[in-house]
């Protein structure tokens, strides 16, 4: 508000506007030059810890606030969604479950991917975060994305949150996450083939490190231990979750001297593939090989035969994470750092009894 000083002369009370610091003025308090005062306003990351208290202990000195920043929130609020990639079933479903919420809460979203070697540096080697931060954006939504360390602490300096859709690796305790029950749905799958009388059960999962491949690879486990089976090592392949990977992958556990008759094959892109390696090796499904996938995306239902597969509500995940995120940017606490939304196994034609 003005500064209303009280002399009055002439009848007349005289207002004057306290004057807004200037990045000089801070920069003076701190020690540092202007341009890096400009640095941490704009949460970059190539400053020293010891510099950013300074500057940030001039910064509430001062009660400096960048222009635009209003007490009250802004009629119409914008919040990123960025995603490793835009191609595909996945990321369609999760974007349009987000932006249903996010039309409903009245906040605009801005999607994009992240960018990697010669693409980003012919754009000045900005990453997402710079991206982010200089159009003010409000949160950020990311789809299975690794943020890395720097990252999150220049999104936390500049007092973004965030929200991160299925996780690659366990996120730090103050980063909230939106995932599936991936080991209860792999534990339904397994358990759906033993109930036909499959025995050699071959897992086709993504690559080890990641978090949701280990609790799927967890589940098939622990359903075939139930049942008193010994995974052999040879049983267990790991894949890229895309076609081609699901074909390489089956069509090797065609090759072994005892080959499963089931496949639980843990991304509905890699079982159209090792539908692939199955008919060029000259079986059938199910008649001859019985496959369960994950996912369900759109794909599932147009294969022939179509595909048993687990069910991710990939809808409602990115409307999840978009409801969380505007409880995180009112200032909420999370109620837990992990959401979790049920699966549900959805039998279709490529499984049978075994004989």
């Amino acid at each position: 508000m003005p500064k209303i000083t009280g002399r009055a002369e002439s009848g007349f009370v005289t207002r004057t506007r306290t004057p807004r610091p200037t990045l000089a003025q801070i920069a003076e308090t701190a020690g540092v030059s202007i341009s890096t005062v400009s640095k941490v306003l704009n949460g970059r990351d190539d400053v020293s810890t010891d510099t950013r208290v300074k500057v940030d202990s001039a910064l509430r000195q001062h009660r400096y606030t960048r222009r635009g920043v209003s007490l009250s929130p802004p009629a119409v609020r914008a919040v990123d969604l960025v995603m490793s990639g835009l191609d595909g079933s996945w990321p369609a479903s999760v974007a349009s479950g987000l932006e249903a919420a996010a039309y409903e809460a009245g906040v605009h979203v801005v999607i994009s991917k992240t960018r990697s070697g010669a693409s980003a540096n012919n754009h000045g080697a900005q990453d997402w975060v710079d991206r982010v931060v200089e159009r003010g954006s409000a949160g950020v939504v990311l789809g299975l994305i690794e943020p890395a360390p720097d990252q999150l602490t220049r999104l936390r300096q500049a007092q973004i949150p965030i929200v991160v859709i299925d996780p690659l690796s366990d996120p730090p305790p103050d980063v909230v996450s939106v995932g599936t029950t991936n080991w209860a749905g792999a534990y339904e799958a397994t358990t759906h083939l033993l109930d036909r009388g499959h025995r050699r059960i071959a897992l086709v999962t993504g690559p080890p490190h990641h978090l949701y491949a280990r609790a799927r690879t967890a589940g098939y486990r622990s359903a075939m231990a139930a049942a008193g089976i010994d995974v052999e090592p040879a049983m267990i392949r790991y894949g890229t979750y895309d076609r081609a990977s699901g074909a390489e992958q089956v069509r090797a556990l065609c090759e072994l001297p005892e080959p499963p008759t089931a496949l639980f094959i843990c991304s509905d892109h890699m079982a159209i593939g090792g539908y692939e390696a199955l008919a060029a090796a000259g079986l059938r499904v199910p008649e001859d090989v019985s496959v369960v996938g994950f996912d369900d995306l759109p794909e599932a239902r147009w294969v022939s035969p179509a595909l048993t597969t687990v069910r991710q509500p990939l809808k409602d995940m990115g409307g999840s994470a978009l409801r969380t995120l505007l409880r995180l940017m009112n200032g909420d606490e999370p109620e837990s750092p992990r959401v979790e939304l049920a699966t549900t196994l959805v039998v279709r034609d490529s499984t049978a009894h075994r004989d």
